[in-house]
């Protein structure tokens, strides 16, 4: 460890803005693929009761890709960088995904086969998705000093809430200036297959834009400002590090388990639940599931834009701890009362509610696990290791998810407060967390 380290500079706004814009186009992917992916595969014939099985690939591919690419890049250095070129890979990987998965259903292929291409495009898109959003994270770790951190990841959390209300925003749009909203029994929606296009066409913009804009260091400038030399940080395997994790790691890990279970059960069946509640059906094939599909999208755009005005407000809070538990708990309430409103437009408000929640998971354990590992090294191969925090729950509720849709009374409006409990009980973990105090 380098003993005579330089103090990481303060940045301008803007160079801090330029570390994190791409993510708003890779935003606009995730959003697209989070809102549309159950109604995609619904109208492409799917089971309910097995709907949330084709959510396993992509907190699967999330797990396995994101600590390869946070290793890699810890080892990589080119003339780009050492995190930019996985960042420019996965978005032109994503980029031709994005223009496939939505045709599931066009080429003419049997129920059955459709299902495992759109699987497969899913998987490649996630796969993707990953890729590119890895290294924004990486960059502000290995660029953002302490007392900007958090700023930093306030910034990348608005990126991430516009990119999120113009993907979910899309579909409704597009119906609204006259693409078609309903297709043949089977066939995606043309409303919801440009979304796709056009959000592939903003991503690879975005990503340019940071590859422009963004000057990563060199090994030797690196090596001024952060505390583990290059040739210590390529010896610990992941299992190693995983034992040596510094205790707040994991326990804001116990807090994600909860988060992001509840947040696989909204992204399953929160289409169906708000079709089933405000308009009663949730037959697929018909014209009132597809309207719901949209309004869900709207839905999910008042969140992001609720969670922007949440994020704005966190800062306020004397006790970080205290903001973290209460967002989740006001999100856990949200999800609770979607069962109970009736009216598309009451609606929103248990949306405002949850993205309260949402903003505090995208910036609040960053903060503390980067803030936590300063001097442990490794910082890369750390942050995607802790993204199975986030891949994990979703697997084990994915698995589950059957049974749970089950145990509720096969109801998907049920299953939105099974997502309230979760929440509840990430807000009781987050008094486990102990928060490392920083200049």
């Amino acid at each position: 460890m380098n003993k005579n380290l330089t103090q990481k500079p303060d940045l301008s706004f803007w160079k801090l803005w330029n570390l994190s814009f791409g993510f708003f186009g890779v935003q606009i992917a995730y959003a697209l693929q989070s809102g549309n992916i159950s109604r995609i595969f619904r109208t492409l014939g799917a089971d309910p009761h097995s709907l949330s099985f084709f959510w396993i690939l992509p907190p699967l591919m999330g797990i396995l890709v994101q600590p390869i690419v946070g290793t890699l890049s810890d080892k990589t250095w080119t003339r780009l960088g050492r995190r930019i070129p996985y960042l420019f890979v996965g978005a032109a990987m994503a980029v031709a995904v994005m223009c496939l998965l939505p045709n599931s259903g066009s080429f003419g292929m049997s129920v059955s086969t459709a299902l495992i291409f759109g699987l497969f495009a899913l998987m490649l898109l996630d796969t993707s998705i990953n890729m590119a959003m890895q290294p924004f994270k990486m960059l502000v770790g290995d660029m953002v000093n302490d007392r900007q951190k958090a700023k930093a990841y306030s910034i990348q959390s608005f990126l991430c809430n516009a990119g999120s209300v113009v993907g979910f925003l899309f579909p409704f749009f597009f119906t609204w200036i006259g693409l078609k909203n309903v297709a043949p029994e089977g066939v995606v929606p043309d409303s919801v297959i440009w979304s796709f296009y056009i959000g592939a066409l903003i991503l690879i913009l975005c990503v340019l834009y940071t590859t422009a804009k963004v000057k990563e260091w060199d090994p030797k400038t690196y090596a001024m400002y952060n505390p583990v030399t290059e040739e210590k940080e390529q010896k610990a395997d992941w299992f190693t590090l995983l034992k040596n994790a510094p205790a707040t790691f994991w326990r804001v890990g116990l807090v994600q388990f909860f988060c992001w279970a509840a947040l696989l059960y909204m992204w399953t069946y929160v289409v169906d639940a708000v079709s089933e509640t405000v308009w009663g059906t949730t037959d697929s094939a018909s014209e009132a599931y597809q309207v719901a599909g949209n309004w869900t999208g709207v839905l999910y755009a008042i969140q992001a834009m609720g969670s922007v005005v949440w994020a704005a407000l966190l800062p306020q809070f004397k006790n970080t701890k205290m903001a973290y538990a209460l967002s989740l708990v006001l999100g856990g309430i949200g999800f609770a009362l979607i069962p109970f409103v009736h009216d598309k437009w009451l609606m929103v408000i248990p949306f405002l509610l949850i993205g309260c929640a949402w903003a505090a998971m995208l910036a609040m354990p960053f903060t503390f696990v980067t803030n936590a590992l300063q001097g442990y090294g490794h910082m890369g191969a750390y942050l995607g290791l802790f993204n199975g925090t986030i891949c994990v729950p979703q697997i084990v509720a994915a698995l589950c998810g059957g049974f749970v849709f089950r145990l509720v009374g096969g109801h998907q409006s049920t299953m939105m407060i099974v997502s309230g409990v979760l929440l509840v009980l990430g807000a009781i973990a987050v008094t486990a967390i102990k928060e490392k105090k920083t200049a």
